[in-house]
């Protein structure tokens, strides 16, 4: 078992248990309504909200990726003429 899972069980137990302690009816205010809820719904809905959130925050981006288009930004400022005017002289010899 990897360390990543380790650590994903260890938050889902003790997710677990906060939730398992809260499930007495409070008086919540969502925007302009007052919602008598148990806690329990609330902090599952919390919960179920910020890792759907997370996943999609944290997924890696599925961008193609094109080396030609890489290599000319790379290379766009060298000069291709890199002779200098001796060296010209010099092959131009015959």
């Amino acid at each position: 078992m990897s360390i990543k899972n380790i650590i994903a069980l260890v938050i889902v137990v003790l997710l677990t248990i906060v939730i398992m302690q809260n499930t007495d009816e409070v008086k919540f205010t969502i925007l302009f309504s007052t919602v008598y809820m148990s806690k329990v719904a609330v902090l599952t809905a919390v919960s179920v909200a910020a890792f759907i959130l997370g996943v999609l925050v944290g997924r890696p981006k599925n961008k193609k990726y094109n080396i030609s288009e890489h290599y000319d930004e790379l290379h766009k400022n060298e000069d291709p003429n890199t002779l200098s005017d001796e060296d010209r002289d010099y092959i131009s010899r015959d």
